[in-house]
């Protein structure tokens, strides 16, 4: 099944009840059509101390992946000159598209004591189930299942799994739940500590850079991955894409 057809059965939605985004994005794999008509200077990295472009701005080099930013400019052939920048610039270029699914994993028993006693509730297995089985009738060729390390997100991966054979499966604590950022306006009801906001907050952006960037440039096919984690890992996720990709980009498959 084209991957276009897919996206049209993806738009109905899960009929289950697992959050899923799925955003195939031209920002994570083939160059942007109608781009700068010359490549710019790569931004200098935000720990470096380097200033971002503003809101709305686009920045070719959000995933420090830019061709540009790859080479040595101040080693090319002078000869050659522009020749044999474009040759190395295209040698650097992703060829492919990374598609990539966000799933918040299945309703879960809330009131256990300890992590591993919060595991899924009978719906909460029903909609994994029926989230496995709306997946695997997309006719994608998933290349991965990536999923956070908690209980919930195993189980739920579990279930899903068992729709999609022959799919491996990466566990990483990087996904785990957390408070990336301190709401505001601020909510009564949830009050983490400041030192969890800054230790989640780099852990959830360590995931944002690990997972969410374009293809390698040695990547030939399109690939199609699965990301099953938690709601503010989700939220952190896209809340960090907009500068980058545009509306187009983004499918909701549930609610």
């Amino acid at each position: 099944m084209a991957f276009r057809q897919a996206l049209q059965l993806a738009a109905c939605g899960l009929a289950g009840g697992s959050a899923a985004v799925l955003f195939s994005a031209v920002a994570v794999g083939k160059p942007r059509a109608g781009g700068d008509a010359e490549p710019r200077p790569a931004e200098p990295p935000a720990w470096a101390g380097g200033a971002r472009p503003g809101p709305g701005v686009w920045d070719p080099n959000w995933d420090r992946r830019e061709p540009l930013s790859l080479i040595n400019v101040r080693k090319r052939n002078v000869e050659s000159g522009e020749e044999e920048l474009a040759s190395k610039l295209d040698h650097y270029k992703a060829k492919a598209t990374r598609h990539i699914f966000l799933i918040r994993h299945s309703q879960y028993h809330v009131d256990g004591s300890l992590e591993k006693d919060r595991t899924l509730t009978p719906l909460g297995r029903e909609q994994a189930e029926l989230t496995g089985l709306r997946l695997a009738s997309l006719g994608l060729k998933f290349n991965k299942i990536v999923h956070s390390s908690m209980t919930r997100a195993i189980e739920t991966t579990d279930i899903i799994s068992r729709h999609l054979p022959g799919v491996c499966k990466v566990s990483t604590d990087l996904l785990r739940e957390g408070a990336p950022i301190e709401p505001d306006p601020p909510v009564s009801h949830w009050k983490p500590e400041a030192v969890q906001y800054y230790e989640d907050g780099a852990r959830i952006e360590a995931a944002f850079r690990n997972y969410i960037h374009r293809a390698d440039a040695r990547q030939e096919e399109d690939s199609y991955e699965i990301f099953i984690c938690h709601a503010n890992v989700i939220r952190y996720i896209v809340c960090s894409i907009p500068p980058l990709l545009s509306a187009g980009d983004f499918v909701l498959l549930g609610s």
